[in-house]
């Protein structure tokens, strides 16, 4: 579909977004009909480009991914314009209209912790995230005066959440209770992750910690993975106890 065919409502929403992220990625599919992940990385350096995508969608402009041939021959993930009648005129503000007093009793709450790293951080470096992503809730999602449905990260659990959530069979489902039961939205309590049976432990060590880490890694050797060396430690002591 090209600019001209679009709908002027559509366009209209296009045209309020002026974040720099989801501006480019519109601004190259009106020109083009589609941005592949690989320009996403290469010509705009975005690392992330699921990440650039899904800005879009928060502003509420749908998107439709789709595969593409890319320069090494290889599958990879491009993105056009979805159906404009899916269009959400109600989130033109996208991630930045996230109230101050929100974060505010968010740090209040659990302070100025990563909820999936369980570390401190500058209260400024954590990001505002939806438990369960809105791609999935939509408009049932709770009001953003509801700190109870919202998490502080870090960018780097953020950037790993949205990987893992992009990637989740969920992402097509879009099955609320599935997200309720999952790691990246109820790290304290969960069955799964990302649909997976699996459990998993984010340990960071920082400031004098690293000392521990180095200690461990010493004692694992060259011939044991570290993770594998940690868990069995772990092990040892649970059978102790018994």
């Amino acid at each position: 579909m090209t600019p001209r065919e679009l709908p002027p409502d559509f366009l209209k929403q296009i045209e309020s977004v002026q974040q720099r992220r989801p501006r480019i990625v519109l601004d190259h599919i009106l020109e083009h009909g589609y941005i592949t992940t690989e320009e996403l990385k290469n010509r705009y350096g975005y690392n992330h480009p699921p990440r650039a995508a899904r800005d879009v969608r928060e502003h509420g402009i749908p998107l439709e991914t789709f595969r593409v041939t890319g320069t090494d021959g290889r599958s990879i993930a491009a993105y056009r314009f979805g159906d404009p009648a899916n269009v959400r005129m109600d989130r033109t503000s996208g991630r930045t209209a996230f109230a101050v007093r929100l974060k505010e009793a968010l740090l209040e709450q659990h302070g100025n912790r990563c909820h999936i790293y369980c570390k401190s951080f500058p209260a400024e470096d954590l990001q505002v995230d939806h438990r369960i992503p809105y791609e999935i809730v939509g408009e049932a999602s709770s009001g953003p005066d509801d700190a109870t449905a919202y998490m502080l990260l870090c960018p780097s659990a953020n950037r790993a959440k949205s990987w893992s959530c992009e990637h989740c069979p969920n992402w097509d489902a879009k099955r609320p209770e599935t997200c309720r039961t999952c790691y990246w939205a109820f790290p304290e309590d969960y069955t799964h992750v990302a649909t997976q049976e699996v459990r998993r432990l984010d340990i960071i060590w920082s400031g004098d910690e690293s000392e521990e880490y180095e200690q461990l890694r010493t004692e694992a050797g060259s011939t044991e993975k570290l993770p594998e060396y940690v868990k069995a430690v772990l092990r040892a002591r649970l059978v102790r106890k018994a």
